[in-house]
Formats: structure tokens, sequence, C-alpha cells
């Protein structure tokens, strides 16, 4: 749902079909775009995605090869020919993959194609954090301390990071959504982080150099949309905020920045347009500054040379759709509004549903979608969604499962929203990060603008912490697996069929058998006098209700009433009572309670992935955390450290070795 723009009276030849050079959410919120434009739209799929929904929303589609985007999505020469062989005028890039590869813009220039987005030079000039920071100190845009410099040795960055003075950020000069970035709080901490990020950084860039800066202690992250045109106008589109971070990728994202000083945000506003000028800067970009409010001051990090994942809020706030922006712009018009008239109304909030494990140090998580229930959208209420039910999620791409977003006309009206569309949402199959994003949403610190980029590391205590199922959620359980069961049952007359669990002489029940984090629990679900009750563990609890097999529950549990959503998982049922997640294994009633159970600190491969490097020699003494081994999976590095002193006896796998997810990747000892 994106509100039209503004018409333009200025005629101008608008492109008749596109190409999107994307997947997932964008490539559908592009596409949605384009067709109310009356512009055609050609996808382009790798075998992972036939039957995504990005292809289900073009017009044409093609195969452009295998699941790794290194042989499908960021072929330069495949996207071109696609383009070629449709007739597509211009390619969309969307975000990530080649969006701000300024060779691919050159590419579809030699081609006669137009790149929707900024000139090769600006996006070259911007993709070098080290240039780009540069250059905007030699144009008076504020910059933090650092060293961007073209030597690169360890003892370069040793000798900066002693001057700047620690805790001091490493960045990858060509990085960007948190990639190639690691935190340096002492001096013997830099050459593993060092040489960490750089392999991470030349996975997903291609590129290994870096530049160092000060670390700012207590910082909030906010951008500006810019927005400029071929004919020389810049403007702003206001400010977001993005400070609720992890593994430096931002979470929840809100429109516009609050608790600002009137200063800083006429200093935000005026260092990003400067900086636009700087790179005449045409399409759609965002300025990207941390804000020391104890100083008031903002210091330039990046600029992004594309559309941002963010930027439904500011479409919420201004009411305008800057994917039409972007094509009305790369068409040749000037850009619809000056900046007097450009709106601000209201308050918008985003959240990124994405399937990672956030208990869990926010590993991604992988599977098929057997069931998916996201809110439903209305005025305030904004669902892009690149996934459907009956999908996966693979180890290929970023697990964003979709964005949602809502509105408000006070920060805490859209706040409230965003927390009740959050409780409505449900996934069943891979981990989410759903329960975690209502209690960051519902934490009273947010609410009260507490906010820096440190957030989530502050209150970690309470946002990771996982409420064990009490009788309501097995009940619900029962309940379901209770409709599943009627709705299979044949009903051929006999007595066993009748009625579940009929017993001669005594009460009918039903057994049940789950176990939660290795506790198991036997259910027993008894009537007598058409009086309901469940005996959980040799405890007689009254309790009755209706489910559906859609996995719609009502119930009454010691005389409260509650509704509740249950479905099946690989492995049990996931039980949904509001925001809090259950996961629940079936139990064998004939093997020993948390078989199942994987110890903390396991040396199996929490993923498919490959190895990518190995810290220690076999034979070597470690102590409790150690990294002994690092992986790469779904674009981000995975350290494999010592769950407990003691001694590395083998690796099961070299570097590069492709690995699945449950294999040992090493042989480890515990010291007697």
């Amino acid at each position: 749902m994106v509100a039209n723009t503004l018409r333009r009276k200025t005629p101008y030849a608008m492109f008749s079909k596109i190409l999107i050079a994307n997947r997932g959410e964008i490539a559908v919120r592009v596409a949605e775009t384009a067709k109310r434009l009356g512009v055609k739209v050609v996808a382009v799929y790798s075998e992972a995605d036939k039957d995504a929904p990005h292809v289900a929303a073009a017009d044409e589609a093609v195969f452009i090869g295998p699941p790794p985007p290194s042989e499908s999505y960021l072929v330069t020469d495949k996207i071109i020919e696609a383009a070629r062989r449709t007739g597509a005028e211009a390619i969309h890039p969307g975000y990530g993959f080649l969006s701000e590869n300024a060779a691919f813009a050159e590419a579809c220039a030699t081609a006669g194609i137009t790149f929707i987005g900024p000139k090769p030079d600006t996006i070259r000039a911007m993709g070098s954090k080290s240039e780009a920071k540069d250059m905007m100190a030699a144009a008076g845009v504020p910059v933090a301390p650092g060293y961007q410099g073209a030597e690169q040795s360890l003892e370069t960055f040793r000798r900066e990071a002693d001057r700047i003075g620690y805790p001091v950020l490493l960045k990858a000069a060509a990085g960007g959504g948190g990639k190639g970035m690691r935190l340096v709080e002492k001096a013997d901490e830099i050459e593993e982080a060092l040489a960490s990020a750089k392999r991470e950084a030349l996975s997903a860039f291609g590129d290994d150099q870096f530049l160092v800066e000060k670390y700012i202690g207590a910082p909030r992250h906010v951008e500006v949309q810019i927005f400029g045109d071929a004919h020389g106008n810049i403007v702003h589109l206001h400010e977001r905020d993005c400070s609720l971070q992890r593994r430096h990728q931002k979470v929840i994202e809100e429109a516009p920045a609050p608790n600002l000083t009137d200063a800083a945000r006429a200093a935000l506003h005026a260092a990003a347009v400067q900086a636009a000028k700087t790179v005449a800067y045409e399409g759609a970009g965002t300025v990207e500054f941390l804000y020391d409010a104890a100083a008031d001051a903002v210091y330039f990090m990046e600029m992004n040379t594309r559309l941002q994942v963010e930027h439904p809020v500011t479409e919420m706030v201004t009411g305008l759709d800057l994917v039409e922006w972007q094509l009305r712009v790369a068409a040749g018009a000037p850009l619809p509004l000056a900046q007097e008239d450009i709106p601000a109304d209201g308050h918008a909030f985003e959240a990124r549903l994405y399937a990672e494990d956030a208990e869990n140090g926010f590993l991604p998580s992988i599977g098929d979608i057997a069931r998916l229930v996201l809110p439903e959208e209305s005025e305030d209420v904004r669902v892009d969604a690149g996934v459907m039910e009956g999908g996966a999620v693979t180890p290929h791409y970023d697990p964003m499962i979709a964005k949602i977003i809502t509105w408000g006309e006070t920060r805490d009206d859209a706040l409230a929203k965003l927390r009740r569309a959050l409780s409505q949402t449900r996934v069943a199959g891979p981990q989410t990060n759903a329960r975690f994003l209502h209690a960051l949403a519902a934490h009273p610190a947010f609410a009260g603008l507490e906010i820096d980029t440190h957030f989530i590391e502050r209150h970690g205590d309470a946002l990771f912490a996982r409420p064990a199922a009490d009788k309501k959620a097995y009940i619900a359980a029962c309940l379901w697996r209770g409709a599943v069961k009627a709705a299979e049952t044949k009903g051929d007359g006999s007595p066993w069929e009748a009625l579940p669990g009929w017993r001669l002489n005594l009460p009918p029940q039903e057994q049940f058998w789950f176990s939660e984090d290795g506790a198991a629990f036997d259910i027993v679900k008894t009537v007598r006098d058409s009086d309901p009750a469940y005996i959980i563990n040799d405890e007689t609890v009254p309790a009755a209700g209706t489910a559906d097999t859609n996995g719609a529950v009502r119930a009454t549990v010691a005389g409260q009433t509650f509704d509740a959503f249950v479905a099946k998982t690989k492995d049990g049922v996931r039980v949904w009572i509001g925001a809090d997640v259950y996961d629940l294994a079936l139990a064998d009633p004939r093997a020993g309670a948390g078989d199942a159970a994987s110890a903390e600190g396991s040396l199996a491969a929490p993923m498919p992935g490959v190895v990518t490097a190995t810290s220690r020699q076999p034979g070597d003494k470690v102590a409790a955390g150690d990294t002994l081994l690092v992986m790469e999976a779904m674009k981000m590095e995975h350290a494999v450290k010592a769950p407990h002193d003691g001694v590395l006896k083998a690796y099961r796998f070299s570097v590069g070795d492709q690995v699945a997810e449950g294999d040992i990747l090493a042989e480890f000892e515990e010291d007697a």
C-alpha cells in the first residue's frame, strides 16, 4: 500500500517496460508502483526463486541461473541480456546485489539501457567510505575522527587506533548493511577483528579496503532521505532514526527522528543536501549520520546511493511514492515537488521481520514456511512481504520475511499500532524475531525515548527473556491436535472412532506428550460428567475450548479465557498467545526427555555454510569462548567457539569446505 505522488504538470516520456534486477520484497514493491504507472515489469529469478512472489508480481520473468547470487543476481551479463531480450528500457536495481555497483551502471549505459539510480561516477565516489569521508570533509560536511588512508597493514591500523583512542570501529570501505564492520574495544582485539572483517568484506563486496574511526559511546543513527534530478534540483524528504540495531544492522526504524533539537535537525538537513550537491546527485539516496546527543553534534558516516530498506517510513509521513519519484527522475523529469512543498505528517515505524533466532545471537534460520499470517493492511498499517506461505527461507539470500510499517498521528499512536501488528504476526517453520520485535516495541525505555545504538545490548535481559510455556500453551496445543485428529477421523461407526479415547466403563480420555527445553509433559484430557479437565504431570486443570484445523483456538483455563494460534512445525507445534511464542516438541513417551535438545556451545554447524577460517591447531589448549573456526552463511560470518576449557583434537572440515546443518565441525575434549 503506497500513496500516490502528487501529479506532475510537465509532460515527459515514461518508460514502457522496466526490468527489476532484484528479488524479495523490494522487487514486489517496485513492481507495484510500476504497474500503477502503466509500466510493464520484467522479473529475473534463480532456481531457488522460480515460484517466488516477485516472479508472480511481474508481467514476464527471465531465468538467470543457480541459487548462489554470484551465479545469478550478481552476474551483470545475465541481467543485461535479460533486459535486451525482453525489450526493457530501464533497470531498477532495488537494494543490495548490483544496486551500488558503478560497473553495472556503466554496463547499462553501454547497452543503451537506463539505470534507475545515480550516475556511475557518483556511485563510485560514494562507494568507498574512505574517499567519501575525505570528499565530505573537504565540502564542509562534519565527519568523525578516523583514518581512511591507502596504507592497509595491520601495523597501520594498530598505530591509527592508538592515535584515535579505543574503542574504535573498523569499517569496510566498500561496505554496507553492517557487513565488514567490527567494534574493537582493546588493542589486543584488533588483529582477529581485522582479519575476520576482511574475509567478510571480500565475500560480500569483493573489496577488503578498510577504514577505522572513533567509536562514539552512545550515539544515535540518524539519516536523511535525499533526492536529486538531472536538472540540478536537490531536496531532502526529512529524516529517519535507525538506532535500534543488532550486529550493526537496523531492526526498527522510525520517521521523523524523535527528540532532536531544532539545531541538530537543521544541521542534518543542511549537511545532507550539501553532501548531495557535492556529487551532483541524481535519484534517491540516503545520507547517514551519527548523532552525539551529549554534544548535540552530527557526524557524516556514509551516503547510500540507492533506495533504503526503510524508505516506507518516509513514504508514510510524506504521502509520497519514492519509487515513482525514481522512475520519473530516471525518465528525465524534474523533481515533482520543491523543498517547501514536501509534506511531513504524523509518525511512522518499520519493523524488519527476519527468519532468525534472536535469543541465539540472531543466528539466521532457514526452512519451509508452513504458516504465514501477517497483519491486515489498512491506511495505517502496511506490509511489504517477499515470501509467502508454502515458500522457504534458504541459505542463499538475506533472511528477511517482511517489513511491517505503521503510521499514527503521534509517535505513541504509531508505536501502539506497531505492537498490535506484531502481536498478529505468525510464522511457522523457521525461527523468527517477531517476539523480540514486540519486546522492543513494548519496552518502556523505547517508548520513553531512551534510545541509542546500544539499546538492545543494554536491555538484553528483558528483550531476550523467553517465557516458559504455561498451562495455557499446552492446552491450546492439545485442543488443536484434537481438532486435527477429529477432522482426520473416517467416521466408520466404530466406537473407537466415535469418541476419542473411548474406554469401556471409564471416562473417555486422550493423552498427549510434549517437551520444552528438555522438560517433558504428560497431558491427559479427561471428560467426567461433561466437565472436561486436563491432567498435566499429575496436576488436574479445569479447562475447555474450541479449535479449528487452521490453528485458531479459544480456551478457558482455570476461569481465564484467551485466544491462541497453533501451527505445526518440523518437531512439534508453535503456539502464539498474544505476542508470546512457545515452541513445543512432540515428545516420544518411550524416549528420554530432552533427547533432541542440543547443548549450548555445540560444535555442530548451525546451518548450511562454508568454512572460511580456522583459528587454532589440533592439540592446542583453548579456553571457553575462544574461536575455533569461522563459517559463512547467509552473507554473514559466524564464529564457532569452544564450549568450555579443553583441547582441540581435530577439525573435520577444511577451509573452503561446504558444510550441512548439524555437521560436527571439530573434535573437542574437555579438560580433566
